[in-house]
Order: C-alpha cells, then structure tokens, then sequence
C-alpha cells in the first residue's frame, strides 16, 4: 500500500511531467543536462515552412539591425501591430492585440506577470516542459498555485492574436540570427537566485557543483556582476543556443536589450554555485 500511495503521489507531481511537443525530439530528453552537454539543432515543426515570407525577407539582411527591422516590419504587417498614425482619423476601436514585445516587456518587469505565465506556456506547448514556478511552487496538480498558473496563461488580454505563432516565429528567427551571424555569444552564461537549496537535484552547495531544476523558462545574464543583482547565489552555466528564445540585440528595442538578459528555455542544468 505504501508503494502505491508513493506512486500516486509522485503521478500529481508536475515535475515529473512531460508532454508531446513540437520540436521532434522527446521532451525529458530535451530538459535533460545530457541534452545540454550535446546540443542539437531544435526547429518548431511548420514555422519556417508558414513564414517562407519572413525568411526570404531576412536573406538579404546585411547585419543583425537591418534583421531586426525587417522581423519587426513583418510581424507588424502579418499580426497587426503597427501603431496607429497620429495624423489619421482615429480607428474605430478594436480589441487590444497581443505582441511578442510587450510579452517580453512584461517579463523584464516580472516573470511571475500574466505575460510571463504566457510565456511559460508557450515553453509547455512547444517543448513539453512543464513549470515549476509562477508566483509559488508548482508542486503539486491540482491546486491553486496551479489554478492560478492557469488561468493567467489563458488570460484573453495576453493569449489572443495568434500569441503562440508570434513567439514560434521569434524563435526561429533567434536561431536564424545566431547561425547567419555566428553572434559571438559565450555560452557561459549566470544567473542569481536566493532560493538555490529549493532546485537541487543532485550534488551540493558544499562542492559548489550541482544539477538544479530550473523553471521552464528562466532568465540568464551574460554578466556574473549582473547576475549577483538578482540573488545571493550566483549560478554558472554552460546554456546551449538552441536554447535561446531572446538574446541583447536580437530585437532593436532598447528596453530589452539594456536588461543584457537571455531568455532560455529551461529544465535540468548542471550549474557551479557560487555564494555572494
């Protein structure tokens, strides 16, 4: 009976779960450090193929700025975002329109946010990565940290205008900017954290090296004094590109780009912890 009732614990435990994706390869592979440690290319099944467009566009960029233009030139004219001109009569009033930027502005802000519970979303439907975090621990299904979770990811304010296409095409085009301009990018990258014995799986803060759980959709910075802004511990690790959704100066918006943040797709990492 105690096996079983250990077993019907571990099955409401969302950490231990995983679904279909999108990306071909199996999810817990995908969160795995071994993954991590011997990267493959990732490619979100349809996107290339359902923005041909955006892809001939890009050919003919000459940096990564005049890339940003155009990705921004053609989100804006295939989702309707552009701003309204001043000198016109104004529109009628429309529904607002859910953006890939102010999701990612939300997240700079907070990734606990209705945006950030999009973003983690996304992560889910796209990798088959569950959370485990957003505004308390996801530790259990269900409960109303989950309810919670659930219902900020389907807030109609954020989750409309095809929000999960918009984020598949950011995607693609991060790691078509990482390849075009072999982006000079350390794979190094650190980030702060004051709740570090809470992710442990294996190893020790004593040895200073450990394999941590991170959220499914985690913030790095490319600076270890940036980094030990956002928490006493310190982590180090080895992020692979394809895990990239957002590097600086992958979108030319000065908001995101001061931050000096990534934003990586997350699950297991084998970190080197430093206190202070």
């Amino acid at each position: 009976m105690a096996a079983r009732d250990e077993g019907l614990m571990l099955e409401h435990q969302p950490s231990r779960w995983y679904s279909t994706n999108m990306v071909g390869i199996p999810a817990d592979l995908v969160a795995s450090v071994a993954f991590n440690e011997h990267p493959q290319a990732l490619r979100i099944a349809g996107t290339r193929e359902a923005n041909a467009g955006l892809f001939r566009l890009l050919d003919d960029a000459v940096d990564q700025a005049d890339a940003a233009d155009r990705f921004a030139h053609y989100m804006d004219a295939v989702f309707g975002l552009e701003k309204p001109d001043p000198t016109q009569p104004r529109p009628r009033e429309r529904r607002f329109r859910a953006s890939y930027l102010k999701l990612l502005q939300g997240w700079g802000f907070d990734s606990n946010s209705p945006q950030g519970a999009v973003l983690k979303g996304w992560v889910e439907s796209r990798f088959g990565i569950t959370p485990s975090f957003h505004k308390s621990a996801l530790d259990r299904y269900p409960s109303p940290a989950w309810t919670g979770y659930l219902e900020e990811k389907f807030n109609s304010r954020f989750h409309n205008n095809c929000i999960n296409m918009q984020l598949d095409a950011l995607y693609e085009f991060c790691q078509w900017s990482l390849v075009r301009f072999a982006h000079p990018l350390c794979r190094l990258m650190w980030r702060g954290t004051n709740h570090m014995e809470e992710q442990i799986l294996s190893g020790s803060l004593r040895s200073r090296e450990c394999i941590t759980r991170l959220n499914n959709l985690v913030s790095f910075s490319l600076d270890a004094e940036r980094a030990s802004e956002f928490g006493d511990w310190v982590l180090k690790s080895d992020v692979p590109a394809c895990k990239l959704l957002f590097f600086p100066g992958l979108l030319n918006d000065k908001v995101l780009n001061a931050e000096g943040e990534a934003l990586v797709i997350g699950g297991l990492y084998r970190v080197e912890a430093r206190y202070g």
